[in-house]
């Protein structure tokens, strides 16, 4: 029998963290069901001027963007050949894999007519030319590539290594897919933006979007894996990750040094600068961001921040929040609706949108305590239960 190179963790699975997450997902249950008996109108406050709310923005838009670890990873591994970085796939590929597929679940919720969902694969409606239509095929796609990337972990599990070598002989057709996909529709979420014209403000409205979407995806995915493995290691007592993450970190801080460099100097040149200096809750939030984003540049690109796990912790998490706001402000702060519309999330919205992100993590970490995810590795600790 092969040995795999992956071993689950064979922790208790019902543990204290494991109920209160199966009770946050509990209570998002019940709305999403009241949403689905009652229509959109009983559990948001969407309107006219605000057609997408909490649940595109936050469990599409950024969740996509929270489940790039894999393609990230993918990029770096299959295609720039950096295999001292394969330890850290299959764990990003999960993270990937859950992000992804909730975010499909959010879409069939936020759905005004979600029965007819089927049709976006009937060639008779389909749409060549809208970036939505686009979109939604590379993730629909995008997702039953990431469930084939991840089925060596099931079939390890089970002990079929003759089906898991024989897919393996085909594998590198879907990361090929796992990485054009990604690139396809992450640049496409900044491309939805260009039809907004004025609309938005020009601290964010630029013809170069999809670039800039595509690159705060891939270092959100690297912030990911970042997080997850130190998040990993500390609270199930492994061996840390840190010496190979603080290699990666250098080529993050690197790219966001070269996109915060990029941003000011596009909005020079076009004469937008002045408008970060409005002091407006626009200018407040550009700034916001900008030093979300450099914190991790001075982290990641100082031999002292990349030797601190916790310095490193922190650059990931200000990473991941700086690529949140930015797309949270591109999609919803920083627009202006027609005729004085206004929209903030309700209650029952922002509980089905915790709930999607307890799931993720309650399904995290059953697959992790039951599936051969994490790399082959031996306690550094006593274990405790999580």
């Amino acid at each position: 029998m092969a040995t795999a190179a992956h071993q689950p963790l064979a922790r208790r699975i019902f543990t204290p963290t494991m109920i209160v997450l199966a009770a946050l997902v509990a209570v998002a249950a019940y709305f999403v069901a009241t949403r689905f008996m009652y229509g959109l109108g009983a559990v948001t406050n969407l309107n006219q001027g605000y057609p997408w709310g909490m649940w595109v923005v936050v469990d599409i838009v950024i969740g996509t963007a929270f489940g790039c670890g894999g393609f990230a990873m993918a990029l770096l591994v299959y295609i720039f050949n950096r295999n001292q970085y394969h330890r850290l796939m299959r764990p990003a590929l999960l993270g990937g894999l859950f992000g992804y597929t909730l975010a499909g679940v959010a879409v069939m919720i936020d759905l005004g007519r979600y029965w007819q969902f089927y049709n976006l694969l009937l060639p008779w409606y389909a749409q060549p030319s809208s970036v939505m239509f686009e979109v939604a095929l590379c993730v629909l796609a995008y997702v039953i590539v990431l469930w084939i990337e991840f089925s060596p972990a099931f079939l390890e599990r089970f002990g079929l290594y003759k089906v898991r070598d024989f897919l393996r002989r085909f594998m590198f057709l879907f990361i090929a897919l796992g990485v054009l996909l990604p690139t396809m529709h992450q640049s496409s979420l900044g491309s939805l933006l260009l039809v907004m014209g004025s609309q938005l403000s020009p601290l964010w409205y630029t013809t170069w979007l999809p670039l800039m979407f595509l690159v705060t995806a891939l270092a959100m995915g690297y912030a990911v894996v970042m997080f997850e493995a130190t998040v990993v290691s500390n609270t199930f007592n492994l061996p840390s990750e840190q010496p190979i993450l603080a290699k990666l970190s250098i080529m993050v801080g690197w790219m966001m040094a070269g996109f915060l460099l990029f941003r000011f100097a596009e909005l020079a040149l076009r004469g937008d600068l002045v408008h970060a200096f409005a002091g407006d809750l626009n200018a407040l939030m550009f700034w916001i961001e900008t030093a979300l984003f450099l914190l991790p540049v001075a982290i990641f690109l100082t031999p002292g921040g990349r030797e601190s796990q916790r310095l490193m912790f922190l650059g990931a998490v200000a990473l991941l929040v700086a690529g949140s706001l930015y797309r949270l402000d591109a999609y919803l702060v920083a627009y202006t609706p027609v005729q004085n519309y206004t929209y903030f999330p309700s209650v029952p919205e922002l509980m089905v949108t915790v709930g999607v992100v307890a799931l993720e993590i309650l399904l995290y970490l059953l697959f992790v305590k039951t599936l051969p995810v994490l790399h082959a590795h031996e306690p550094a600790r006593t274990p405790k239960a999580r």
